[in-house]
């Protein structure tokens, strides 16, 4: 668990490692030069010896979740962001899966949406995930929530860890690195609680889908996804994430949108959802700003 300034959420975060039905784990924070009380957040739990608080300096997000997985001592590496929660059995339910499945690389869970205060936010358009040899899929619509997913060492050391190359979206470079040699499996549950809506909206996801649209075209022309997913199924990512982001800006920044929408019809697949998606815009645009749409619930490789 990397955190830095969260302070206020770190209590049920941890807390949520805490209340595992398995129990034989180890919880790693990596405090990333927090000027707020995380340090005091933190101290109640470290009466539990498998609560371990490391203090470093500024890395970075990147650099901090590597420290972590580095200093962590299991054949299991398990992410939560400081703030999400996990469900009681999470652990439990996935090691099973792992049990049953020895060639599984990664398990992972369904998530539900909360506000800043902990407030359940209703998903509209459930994610559809997708188990065994998930790259296609995965090229097209990051379906894994980070905080939910469990992977075994040896593939950490096999693929490498977090990529200090992106500040975002470090966890879709992961999967899409993983997904060409792995199998993915998943608890079809509701195992984690993923915080939303408390960050720079707008600005995080115009900087996550350019981070997303250059790992997907590395991913492309350099760790030769080509040579596994169709070229079909790869326009269909490319054009689906600009679709997204189109999508997200079209009641707040109708003229932002269009140029995403635009930009989408590059690629053949869904230019008639691109078309509609301009019209849309270029009409919200007419009519006036109004609320922007929720990012978990569209479809991205965010």
């Amino acid at each position: 668990m990397a955190a830095k300034n969260y302070a206020r959420f770190l209590p049920e975060a941890v807390g949520s490692v805490c209340a595992q039905t398995f129990t034989d784990w180890e919880l790693l924070v990596i405090d990333d030069g927090s000027t707020d009380d995380t340090p005091g957040a933190i101290r109640p739990y470290l009466a539990d010896r498998r609560v371990r608080y490391v203090r470093s300096d500024a890395l970075g997000q990147v650099r901090a979740k590597n420290l972590g997985v580095a200093l962590s001592r299991a054949a299991l590496v398990a992410f939560l962001d400081a703030d999400d929660a996990w469900e009681p059995t999470k652990l439990e339910k996935q090691l099973a899966v792992f049990d049953r499945h020895p060639d599984v690389g990664v398990v992972f869970s369904r998530r539900a949406l909360m506000d800043e205060t902990g407030r359940p936010i209703a998903i509209k358009a459930p994610i559809e995930p997708y188990r065994g040899r998930v790259l296609p899929h995965l090229f097209t619509q990051n379906f894994v929530c980070f905080s939910s997913a469990v992977v075994r060492r040896h593939v950490l050391s096999h693929v490498g860890r977090f990529d200090p190359q992106w500040d975002l979206a470090i966890d879709y470079d992961l999967w899409l690195r993983i997904a060409k040699f792995h199998r993915f499996e998943f608890v079809d549950e509701v195992l984690v609680r993923y915080r939303t809506g408390h960050g720079n909206l707008s600005k995080r996801l115009r900087d996550r889908v350019d981070i997303a649209m250059s790992i997907m075209f590395r991913a492309e022309t350099r760790h030769g996804l080509a040579q596994n997913v169709p070229a079909e199924v790869i326009a269909d990512g490319y054009a689906s994430t600009c679709q997204t982001l189109g999508f997200v800006l079209r009641g707040n920044e109708p003229a932002a949108s269009v140029r995403w929408y635009l930009r989408a019809l590059k690629w053949p697949a869904r230019r008639a959802v691109s078309l509609k998606g301009v019209v849309a815009g270029a009409l919200a645009a007419l009519r006036g700003a109004r609320a922007a749409g929720a990012p978990e619930n569209a479809r991205a490789n965010l």
